[in-house]
């Protein structure tokens, strides 16, 4: 086997139309069906994903992804979320990769609402495999498919950061969408994304990086903390984690001591003051569980951890590495 440069040497410890048509341009009118006449694929904050089937005449279209704002928003919400939706059509139009979930159009459905529609990468996220497996057998995905997993990702965030001078802000197990049996693997959800200038860093004063708690580096959580594009890894490190242990980062955290604990979550044992204290720190790995095949894998959940941003690999790294690894 090669060694990964880097990565095997570390030591693994135990009014709105006007605005969109102006934004993006004059869109086809494009019929997409209310809410209540397309499949339900899944819902994020304020937003829910419809399955949109496309056969007109008889032909046999690709069926399209419908990203629509949830119709229980407040209006202030309601505001807020259509912003976001409309900043990420607008920047999902200007990408390309086969690992980044692809852009279909932008409209009103029948019912008035605004309607992203992107290409379908499958019924079900990463998240939703990690959990259904949790349920099932419980046992860690085969490092193989964790590999292939990690190159399909870092390929899409090499391309976000190097490409486009874009850090997508939000990574993790709900934003990466499977198709069949990791057939395919794609990034999801840009609408966060953050502009990164020629030293792969967060400049912009209105920039803000949103990210999701239990998977944000430490930079994030700081006051004056500054977000480069290694703040995407962190978060991928963490989503190699997930594959591994099947838990969502820092949530199940029994005693070490106790060697029967249970790790279902559970509200009322839940310990904020260990969860807050372990944010931006690299969670455990339970080696007995794991055996030599994981070797590569937590070696790279290691390094992509690390708490100082500059001891990360960059994407293009992690891709020269994994290219060796997975055939």
């Amino acid at each position: 086997m090669a060694t990964m440069e880097g990565i095997s040497n570390f030591k693994t410890p135990n009014k709105l139309s006007e605005k969109r048509n102006s934004v993006l341009g004059s869109t086809p009118h494009i019929n997409i069906p209310a809410s209540p006449f397309m499949q339900k694929l899944g819902f994020g904050t304020g937003v829910n994903v419809y399955l949109m089937k496309r056969s007109p005449r008889g032909m046999s279209h690709s069926p399209w992804a419908v990203k629509k704002i949830n119709p229980i928003c407040n209006d202030h919400y309601r505001t807020i979320y259509q912003k976001r939706l409309t900043d990420e059509a607008k920047i999902l139009k200007n990408l390309n990769h086969p690992n980044i979930i692809g852009y279909r159009a932008f409209t009103e459905a029948s019912d008035g609402s605004l309607c992203l529609a992107m290409e379908y990468g499958g019924e079900k996220s990463l998240g939703d495999l990690i959990e259904e497996r949790n349920k099932d057998s419980g046992k860690p995905f085969p490092a193989a498919v964790i590999l292939k997993v990690a190159l399909s990702m870092a390929r899409g965030l090499k391309y976000l950061h190097q490409e486009k001078k874009l850090l997508h802000g939000d990574i993790k197990s709900s934003n990466v969408v499977i198709k069949g049996d990791f057939e395919t693997v794609k990034i999801c959800d840009v609408g966060v994304s953050l502009p990164l200038d020629e030293n792969m860093t967060v400049t912009d004063p209105e920039a803000y990086y949103i990210g999701t708690e239990p998977w944000k580096p430490k930079e994030a959580l700081e006051e004056d903390g500054i977000i480069t594009d290694k703040a995407d890894i962190f978060a991928f490190g963490l989503t190699l984690w997930e594959m591994m242990t099947l838990c969502i980062p820092h949530i199940n955290l029994p005693d070490d001591d106790d060697e029967g604990a249970d790790t279902t979550f559970d509200e009322s044992n839940f310990d904020d003051e260990a969860y807050y204290a372990a944010l931006g720190t690299r969670p455990p790995v339970n080696m007995e569980e794991l055996d030599e095949s994981y070797q590569k894998v937590i070696e790279l959940f290691s390094v992509c951890t690390n708490e100082d941003p500059k001891d990360r690999p960059s994407a293009a790294h992690i891709v020269e590495a994994l290219e060796l690894e997975v055939q």
